[in-house]
């Protein structure tokens, strides 16, 4: 008995010290090879069935599993110093109007406002056509409570951009992005003045998309613009759209609430001018104090399928030339009242292609064929398009 019981005790010790000493020499191993980088430590996050990780990692740890990680830390971070470095460029624009004259005769001023940003150290404004439009004077308040009476220097309505100069120093100037950058989904940051009271309003939102073509009502169409969802209410008009560099890579222009004809209200519908066309627009503005456009100098009315089953019209698509300026490229070029222009160059003018924005495309002084339609018959007149200011 006394020889079993050693034996036995003997067993259990054997047992003991050998389980004891793998784990400490596996213990001793792992430690060896973390700190000789021999593997890498892990910490496998957690995760939802869709593999999105559902609790933020903690900072400084690997994630080695392929899973997506949003850190809306650091998107926060970003929005944050963008709009540092933006906001102070920002400006609010407040411009004084002539009202109609009252049942006495006495005219009486209003209000108008809108939004801007600096692009210059010399104090040029970059901002809409139509926040500036029809206003007698103008006060640009700063983002650091200053204020300054701004100049209009020109402006082009086509595209609806204006430059404004104030004398002084600004706060800060922003830089221009390239808008042909941009793409679907975008992060991007509306700023401006809504209601003109809200000074340096932030709104985030995407690129909803690019390229989009908006008909202003008045014979031609807003080309090219941005789409956004970024929030932009009336005052926000001129301020800057940027993207996550900091960079001015849209000027807010309008917001689409509903359809034509239909009653359905929409949302999120944002548009901005692109930066490409308004650097380009305001190079020339500060250059030569307006933007030049190709001249043909007619007045028109533009023929839809409407107008012309009315009138009984041959063509369903053109410019009536309804007038003419004296020594204009059109008269001398022999354009004639009641020719209805068809094409310009090598496009045709239809639904997606208004007499405007196709001539638009052409310069000043250069030379073009115009499709004329002359009661029965289509001639082929070349002019050479004078410049507009």
């Amino acid at each position: 008995m006394r020889k079993n019981l050693f034996v036995f005790i003997l067993i259990c010790f054997v047992v003991f010290f050998s389980i004891a000493g793998g784990a400490f020499g596996g213990a001793a191993v792992m430690y060896l090879a973390i700190n000789n980088g021999w593997i890498t430590s892990t910490i496998s996050p957690a995760v939802s069935v869709t593999g999105i990780q559902t609790s933020a990692p903690v900072a400084g740890e690997t994630v080695s599993q392929n899973h997506i990680i949003v850190s809306t830390t650091e998107l926060e971070t970003t929005i944050t110093q963008t709009v540092a470095k933006v906001s102070p460029s920002v400006v609010t624009i407040v411009g004084t109007v002539s009202n109609q004259a009252d049942f006495f005769g006495m005219t009486s001023e209003g209000q108008v406002s809108g939004s801007g940003v600096i692009i210059s150290p010399q104090g040029y404004i970059l901002t809409n056509n139509h926040v500036i439009e029809g206003t007698n004077s103008i006060v640009v308040e700063l983002a650091n409570g200053g204020q300054l009476p701004g100049k209009v220097v020109g402006s082009d309505k086509f595209a609806d951009i204006a430059i404004l100069k104030v004398d002084g120093q600004v706060p800060a100037v922003a830089a221009l992005g390239n808008s042909d950058n941009l793409n679907s989904g975008e992060t991007v940051i509306a700023i401006g003045s809504p209601l003109g009271d809200l000074k340096n309003t932030v709104t985030v939102g995407v690129v909803s998309a690019t390229g989009r073509s908006l008909d202003t009502g008045d014979g031609y169409q807003l080309t090219d613009m941005i789409q956004t969802d970024a929030a932009i209410n009336h005052g926000n008009s001129g301020g800057p759209l940027v993207n996550l560099a900091g960079e001015v890579i849209g000027i807010n222009t309008l917001v689409v609430r509903s359809s034509g004809s239909s009653s359905d209200t929409a949302e999120g519908l944002g548009f901005a001018v692109p930066a490409n066309t308004a650097r380009a627009i305001s190079d020339q503005i500060i250059q030569k104090g307006y933007f030049a456009r190709p001249y043909l100098g007619i007045r028109y009315q533009w023929i839809t399928p409407d107008i012309a089953s009315v009138y009984n019209l041959p063509v369903e698509w053109g410019a009536y030339v309804a007038q003419m300026d004296q020594n204009s490229p059109a008269s001398q070029a022999g354009i004639r009242r009641g020719d209805i222009i068809t094409k310009v160059g090598d496009q045709t003018l239809d639904e997606s292609h208004s007499y405007i924005n196709t001539l638009f495309k052409h310069s000043p002084n250069e030379k073009v064929t115009l499709e004329v339609l002359r009661g029965k018959q289509t001639r082929q007149i070349s002019v050479t398009l004078g410049e507009s200011q």
